[in-house]
């Protein structure tokens, strides 16, 4: 997947003289890429794109507070920046948005993302997912043979989400993307808050890149016998249709190895983590306080990079729905 994914940028490329986003290297993320997928068959391979403004434009984040939503939301605002100097040292490649008239550049130059993308001032999430989709469906044929399956596209107003299948196999792949928050592990999604209706200009915060480099560096650092990943396998398996989110599950388990050695979690060592996470679980259900495992982290490894302002904020609690609702935490508490 991740080779199938170089492979699209590289037939996107061919689109450069397009004021269009600029796709930087695709990232695994989630559990498929992080080593411990609940399912081994019907897993979805999520890749996320990091998009980067194109010449002559800059991308700019704003919290959007007018939006009702969990966590923090954005909006990306585009703006023109001056190009004039390109044409002073030589290249005349490129006219300035600002500094030439509207009827020299509708005649000589590609509309700008402003006009194309965007909603008023912002990178419009849904207008983006369609350009990307729209990319996916013509640039398909200039792969490899070696990519030469059947591909559908599946429906997704957010995302680019795409069925590979040749004979009897085939797989799930969804590209989500997003901007960084400056150059930390941090972006704003397209990935819509699951259940939320969300504006086409609202971007939510992700976390999915600084939680996949951490379970790369634990990879990097633990032995080769390590059960973690099975650990957590087998948890979300367990725990199918009780009230306690994949993502809940995966907090604590991400807790506890970032607290203990590593070493520890070896195959002859499995029963009693798993008996530790369960009590980590009970104990963090009983208090009705599960910490966020990435906001406001001070002992996250030096390889993951926050923005300035999320580092030492107070961590979000995942179960303040407990905290809220009797009934909720009396059934937690039963699970």
């Amino acid at each position: 997947v991740t080779l199938l994914m170089d492979d699209f940028a590289h037939a996107f490329g061919h689109g450069s003289n397009h004021f269009y986003p600029v796709l930087q290297q695709a990232i695994g993320v989630d559990s498929a890429f992080e080593g411990w997928s609940p399912r081994a068959e019907g897993a979805v391979y999520c890749m996320f794109v990091p998009l980067s403004a194109p010449a002559g434009h800059a991308f700019h984040l704003e919290l959007d507070t007018g939006v009702k939503m969990p966590g923090r939301n954005f909006r990306v605002r585009v703006e023109l920046e001056c190009t004039c100097v390109r044409g002073q040292l030589g290249d005349n490649s490129m006219l300035c948005f600002l500094h030439h008239s509207k009827e020299e550049l509708s005649r000589k130059q590609e509309p700008s993302l402003l006009d194309t993308l965007c909603t008023g001032p912002y990178l419009d999430v849904e207008k983006t997912a369609r350009w990307l989709n729209q990319l996916v469906r013509a640039d398909w044929l200039l792969l490899p043979q070696s990519y030469h399956r059947h591909l559908m596209l599946l429906p997704s107003s957010r995302s680019c989400k795409m069925q590979l299948s040749k004979g009897k196999e085939s797989l799930v792949v969804e590209v989500l993307f997003g901007v960084q928050q400056g150059d930390s592990d941090v972006f704003v999604s397209s990935q819509p808050t699951g259940g939320h209706f969300m504006p086409s200009t609202t971007w939510c915060e992700t976390y999915a890149v600084a939680e996949a480099n951490f379970f790369r560096h634990v990879a990097t650092q633990a032995p080769q016998d390590s059960w973690h990943c099975r650990c957590l396998q087998l948890l979300t398996c367990t725990a199918t249709g009780t009230g306690f989110s994949t993502y809940a599950l995966k907090t604590v388990v991400m807790h506890l190895l970032n607290t203990g050695p590593l070493s520890r979690w070896s195959r002859t060592d499995f029963l009693q983590r798993m008996a530790d996470i369960l009590d980590y679980l009970h104990c963090s259900v009983d208090k009705k306080c599960l910490d966020h495992f990435v906001v406001g982290n001070q002992r996250l490894p030096g390889e993951i990079s926050l923005p300035p302002d999320l580092q030492k904020v107070e961590p979000p609690n995942l179960f303040q729905h407990l905290a809220r609702d009797p009934d909720a935490h009396r059934e937690a508490m039963r699970d």
